[in-house]
């Protein structure tokens, strides 16, 4: 639990460790968006990280990059194909954000950093709460964005082919929003600016170098 609980909080990819910036500022117009999106990075990590912990002591260290860009890319691409049979939609919404997860620096870092070196438990684990910190990072974002920029709250739209469910809540209009700031670039980049400041206020003011 205290690795997971490491991977929300102390090390969140994006409020502390300001990695995987580009799908954080792109795709978090919605709620629906983010927590789906931050589904797949949970996934390909988890399995990602099983499977190179597992192969870790048979790859060359000449080869291991190639190696396990080889392996995020399978489970990247299982995933695409998936999306793309059952919620094409949802996959057209991601669009490039998500075969780019093969190079994103989240996953490949934690391979290099922690599946291939510790065991297959803490691996996994290490997964678990990277990519749960990163689907979090994301929700927040867009909740905020959604809410002030659009004044509504989409829990299921894309994925209403699927689910057969569509939950979208539209909020009472205000002189304050929407604010159609919040939808734009500019919104991404002071709704993540804010977190990222609490962040580092809440920590005490430490900080990690950005990737």
């Amino acid at each position: 639990m205290k690795t997971i609980l490491n991977g929300i909080i102390k090390e969140n990819p994006t409020f502390v460790l300001v990695l995987g910036l580009c799908p954080a500022l792109a795709i978090t117009t919605k709620f629906e968006n983010a927590y789906l999106m931050g589904l797949c990075l949970l996934i390909i990590l988890v399995f990602s990280n099983l499977v190179i912990s597992i192969i870790k002591n048979i790859v060359p260290d000449a080869v291991r990059i190639p190696v396990y860009i080889l392996i995020i890319s399978t489970f990247v691409t299982i995933i695409e194909i998936l999306l793309q049979a059952y919620v094409p939609v949802l996959n057209s919404i991601l669009g490039i954000y998500l075969p780019l997860i093969t190079v994103n620096c989240i996953v490949l870092g934690r391979a290099m950093a922690v599946a291939s070196k510790e065991s297959v438990k803490t691996s996994v684990l290490d997964a678990i709460g990277i990519g749960l910190g990163y689907t979090v990072a994301l929700m927040i974002i867009a909740f905020f964005r959604e809410v002030l920029g659009s004044g509504t709250i989409t829990l299921m739209d894309a994925t209403s082919s699927l689910t057969g469910y569509k939950a979208v809540y539209t909020l009472p209009t205000t002189n304050f929003f929407p604010m159609n700031i919040m939808s734009g670039p500019a919104g991404a980049y002071i709704t993540l600016a804010f977190f990222v400041a609490l962040f580092t206020k809440l920590r005490g003011g430490k900080k990690h170098e950005s990737h």
